[in-house]
């Protein structure tokens, strides 16, 4: 089989964060900064995010080992790393055989100067950026020091070229944050700005998620192509009873 892409990937969201926790409790109190003293890529796991990862990772661990993931790959930042260390140590896949690989390309959406606010925050501090967002449209929008959807993708693609490259026919796991994994689904599914942004108006991406694809197999029309098997797939988490959180890791620019 001449194999372009894995055999099987998953692309899993991390754990709840103390940043999750934090901007929720900013939001429900109407402040306009989040109480966060960690840069964001140092922003670690809650206690329940910790469960998330691991209930997760017992998941993995039950599947046999001929499709238990071969190759993890994680974004850097700390809440994303952690996830990966304890998924990966409750399925038994911390015995040397297996090595975690970061790449900051799977870094979360960098929000610049909108880092640490709510939406009050940005209302109050930014009224103008809510009329350039109506104006270019979220996917587009970058704030300043920031990124927009567009610019996490085009940082992805040189991602998907080297999975293709070093991880053909492998069974791949990457461990992100909900913006990366949206933006992956677009460049691995060939949605186009209408589609994704309808994908993410109807759900959060959820803590620990998991989204997969299969690879078909090859035909006389070319080598097998990705097929998606799981969307947002929680179903470890509420056989453990661990409960599932869904939330932005960070603000979007106010909305029109």
């Amino acid at each position: 089989m001449n194999a372009l892409w894995p055999q099987q990937l998953w692309i899993v969201r991390h754990g709840q964060s103390a940043g999750n926790v934090a901007r929720e409790a900013a939001e429900a109190g109407g402040l306009t900064t989040i109480d966060i003293s960690f840069r964001d890529i140092d922003t670690p796991l809650s206690c329940l995010g910790e469960q998330q990862a691991i209930a997760l990772g017992r998941w993995f661990g039950a599947l046999p080992q001929s499709e238990q993931p071969e190759i993890v790959l994680s974004s850097p930042y700390v809440r994303a790393r952690h996830s990966a260390i304890l998924l990966m140590q409750a399925a038994g896949l911390d015995d040397g055989t297996i090595q975690l690989r970061l790449d900051e390309r799977l870094r979360e959406k960098e929000f610049g100067i909108l880092d640490r606010l709510t939406v009050a925050g940005i209302h109050a501090k930014y009224p103008e950026l809510g009329e350039q967002r109506s104006h270019v449209g979220k996917f587009y929008f970058r704030p300043p020091g920031g990124e927009s959807w567009c610019d996490v993708i085009l940082r992805l693609r040189s991602l998907v070229e080297m999975i293709t490259r070093e991880y053909a026919a492998r069974r791949v796991l990457i461990v992100a944050h909900q913006v990366t994994v949206n933006c992956l689904r677009y460049l691995l599914e060939d949605l186009d700005e209408e589609r994704i942004l309808e994908i993410d108006r109807q759900q959060d991406v959820p803590n620990c998620g998991v989204t997969s694809y299969r690879c078909c197999e090859e035909t006389d029309e070319g080598p097998g192509k990705l097929r998606l098997e799981l969307m947002n797939f929680v179903a470890p988490l509420h056989e453990t009873h661990t409960p599932v959180t869904s939330a932005p890791d960070q603000p979007s620019a106010p909305k029109p």
